[in-house]
């Protein structure tokens, strides 16, 4: 009987339906593993995005370290052919619960970006819930046209080499979010501006953003001390004036966003870093009701 169950756990697929299944298996494998490792990689930058998308500001960390070791395991084992009917299960498990939650706040949340890549735009609309419901399909043809899986030892060392990998990650990034030193000078409307002349906030921005433009107004409302505010346009630069009047931040735009971000890394703007006589204090990624306020006024930057 043991080995009658053995057997039929491996009963022989017809080659069209194996072929279609691999198809479909790496297709959504690739699409899982890069977003978990943006993720993973970036999650300052994925927490940004996810507070844009409605999830609370304190559980957007953990959200998006929670979903990119998800998103990498569930990818993961669809590659593999043993744990293929486990990944496909969590992938359409996930898939189903961003469809849910988008469906639930499409109100708020139609038209802003959702992409799972920083390179690949998506929208909330239309096109978001039927490519994500032929994503489930084609996972579910994986997992269906499948081998009933089995080896959890297999599949838990998958699972453990993820967490190391989101630690590791973690850890640097984290590490570098304060005591980096900023260079000595950078330009600053087409002339050399220090960077060592007390406190000065570095703000990168889109002058197309939303967030960015709304964030830059509540900044603009508070009662700075001695602070210098350099602005950082990622791109379409020639809207950066316009952009500093609109607002009222009253800053000075700088080009030079492209070295600054390698040395103070983020993922999408709006990002600020604080800087004390040329040394980074702090970095900025949280811009709701109760941040950067918080930190600001604790770092003296405002009263």
């Amino acid at each position: 009987m043991a080995q009658a169950s053995s057997a039929a756990s491996f009963i022989e697929i017809p080659a069209w339906k194996n072929i279609i299944a691999w198809i479909c298996a790496v297709l959504i494998g690739i699409f899982f593993i890069g977003a978990g490792l943006w993720k993973l990689t970036d999650h300052l930058g994925a927490a940004t995005r996810m507070s844009q998308m409605l999830v609370p500001a304190s559980l957007s960390v953990f959200a998006a370290l929670f979903f990119g070791i998800s998103e990498t395991l569930g990818g993961l084992l669809l590659m593999v052919p043993r744990y293929r009917r486990w990944g496909a299960l969590l992938c359409s498990a996930l898939l189903v619960a961003f469809m849910v939650y988008m469906g639930w706040n499409y109100k708020t949340l139609q038209g802003l970006d959702c992409t799972c890549f920083p390179w690949l735009k998506r929208a909330v609309g239309p096109a978001f819930f039927w490519s994500d419901g032929a994503m489930i399909v084609m996972a579910v043809l994986a997992g269906w046209w499948a081998h009933r899986s089995e080896g959890l030892k297999g599949a838990g060392l998958i699972l453990g080499s993820i967490l190391v990998l989101a630690g590791a990650a973690f850890g640097i990034t984290e590490s570098r979010q304060s005591g980096t030193p900023a260079p000595a000078s950078i330009t600053v409307e087409g002339q050399p501006y220090s960077l060592q002349q007390g406190k000065v906030l570095l703000y990168f921005y889109d002058p197309e953003c939303s967030h960015c433009n709304d964030a830059a107004k509540r900044m603009a409302k508070h009662i700075w001390k001695d602070v210098k505010i350099v602005g950082l346009p990622t791109r379409v630069p020639q809207f950066g004036q316009y952009f500093m009047e609109s607002t009222g931040l009253r800053g000075k735009n700088s080009p030079d966003h492209v070295s600054l971000k390698a040395l103070f890394p983020f993922g999408d703007p709006p990002y600020g870093v604080l800087l004390e006589y040329g040394r980074m204090k702090t970095g900025l990624q949280r811009f709701d009701d109760v941040e950067p306020e918080a930190t600001l006024r604790k770092y003296g930057f405002i009263e």
